[in-house]
């Protein structure tokens, strides 16, 4: 059983929400949520983690608090459509925010280049 995760500091909320504000060129709010994560492979358990979430245009983008320094990220366009960046845990949100937000445009290109 694991401890109750802190919710993010209004400092970790603030890095988020800049990040994502320069990346689309405009004042965004951040949703606040709770989500349930295994937080080790192993686990059977799964663990209530706090979670910032922000949709923009077809784009979801969810950023998990998953301890004191660790940090999740997702993109996703629908269930089928889901994406990382293939790290799964940062210490710093600031680079697991700056990470997502520079894969999201790769991914979103890939997709536009298939054939349909």
């Amino acid at each position: 059983m694991h401890d109750k995760i802190p919710d993010f500091t209004g400092t970790e909320l603030w890095v988020i929400r800049q990040a994502v504000s320069e990346r689309f060129r405009k004042e965004i709010k951040i949703q606040q949520a709770d989500a349930e994560l295994r937080l080790d492979p192993g686990d059977r358990e799964l663990a209530l983690c706090p979670v910032a979430y922000r949709r923009e245009d077809t784009a979801q983008f969810v950023f998990f608090k998953a301890g004191v320094q660790s940090n999740r990220n997702q993109f996703f366009y629908s269930v089928r459509e889901q994406y990382g960046t293939g790290r799964n845990e940062y210490n710093d949100i600031g680079e697991c925010v700056m990470t997502l937000l520079q894969v999201q445009p790769d991914q979103a290109t890939n997709n536009a280049l298939k054939p349909a």
